[in-house]
């Protein structure tokens, strides 16, 4: 579970990108990617290394009309699969 308090960030060398081939946004790594969909896309276009998960999730509840807590469910799961794979990391 990721805390409320903790605050996203994309580490070095990882990017969010829009890969005008295949018209997707993809999330870049070295030598890796990950297409996105476009919840994935706007959960990480969220993330900005300063505002706390709580924060991004608030922001994403409101911007979108949605229950808060489907919110901060759905986005912990798609985030600790990033944090799993090293695209995504946490400041305390």
């Amino acid at each position: 579970m990721i805390a409320e308090k903790a605050i996203p960030y994309l580490p070095r060398g990882v990017r969010l990108h829009f890969d005008r081939v295949r018209e997707k946004w993809v999330l870049l790594a070295p030598e890796r990617a990950v297409a996105l969909d476009a919840v994935g896309h706007a959960v990480l276009s969220e993330i900005d290394g300063a505002r706390s998960y709580g924060e991004v999730v608030s922001g994403l509840a409101e911007k979108y009309a949605a229950p808060r807590e489907q919110i901060a469910k759905d986005s912990a799961q798609f985030l600790q699969g990033l944090l799993n794979r090293r695209f995504l990391e946490l400041a305390p």
